[in-house]
């Protein structure tokens, strides 16, 4: 049987890196890192995951602000607000929580916000930094799952990593990621022979989006599996992309869903934000 690899746990470990980092900050230089949140209309998901970004920025001891407006907000009232953070020197970080309402341009959001501001790694600058191997912001939830393989000891270097779906947000800069550590990467989607693929997985990250999507019986035995995967059953039951049972009677390592990769997600925005505060603070940086 595979060992579970605690996300919770994990992720407590590197919100109390964070902690030190910023009492230090605050005793030798005054500078408290400050993250502003912008959340548009009232999707009840969204409303869940602010709040847990919220509450870990505090417990840190970062300023935090939440700027929630009405769903029929207007583009250039959105981007007018975008303009003000971008300006405003106490936040160091800006996220704006997706989905946006239909009506708005969410990349032209994203585009807005500065590059260095930008703690969800999701500006254009800083994705094509991560394409070609600079130091820029990384996604939150590709760095979570590469902090994971490193607590368990997983070394890319060498291995054959699948990653099952191309998001912007996920499988994309999960593939980049991996392959800068040197693993062997093959990126999947809907035209993928998943079978074949997933059986050759050394690494497996899946983030596809659809319920136990890759059955346990693909999995290679002694396989890492990460499973990015959030979905909702019929009797309210969450699981993953991953058919976690059948899967963890095969691999070495599995992330079990819920407390895998999500605690990870928010704890990585908070060490971006840290991050992003110490480049704000030394202008030589840039």
């Amino acid at each position: 049987m595979a060992q579970l690899i605690d996300g919770k746990a994990v992720a407590a470990r590197v919100r109390a890196e964070v902690k030190s980092e910023v009492d230090r900050l605050r005793a030798e230089r005054g500078l408290v890192p400050g993250l502003a949140v912008v959340r548009v209309g009232d999707d009840p998901a969204s409303q869940v995951y602010v709040a847990g970004k919220k509450k870990a920025a505090e417990e840190v001891g970062f300023r935090s602000w939440e700027h929630h407006r009405d769903s029929t907000l207007s583009q250039d009232e959105l981007l007018a607000l975008v303009h003000r953070l971008n300006e405003d020197p106490a936040v160091h970080g800006i996220l704006v929580q997706l989905p946006l309402p239909r009506h708005l341009d969410a990349e032209a959001i994203i585009s807005a916000v500065r590059p260095e501001k930008d703690v969800d790694g999701f500006h254009p600058l800083n994705a094509g930094n991560l394409l070609l191997g600079r130091p820029a912001t990384r996604a939150c939830t590709p760095l979570g799952v590469m902090r994971l393989l490193e607590e368990v000891g997983c070394e890319p270097a060498g291995k054959r990593a699948v990653v099952v779906g191309r998001s912007n947000i996920v499988g994309k800069p999960m593939a980049l990621m991996l392959l800068q550590r040197n693993a062997t990467v093959t990126l999947c989607h809907s035209k993928s022979d998943l079978r074949e693929e997933v059986s050759r997985a050394d690494i497996l990250v899946v983030a596809a989006g659809v319920r136990e999507l890759v059955k346990g019986a693909w999995v290679k035995p002694g396989a890492v599996v990460i499973d990015v995967g959030m979905n909702r059953k019929e009797d309210g039951k969450l699981v993953g992309d991953v058919e976690f049972s059948a899967a963890a009677e095969r691999a070495s390592y599995i992330t079990p869903v819920p407390g895998g990769v999500g605690p990870m997600t928010i704890a990585m925005l908070i060490r971006n934000t840290l991050e992003a505060a110490m480049r704000q603070a030394t202008p030589s940086a840039h």
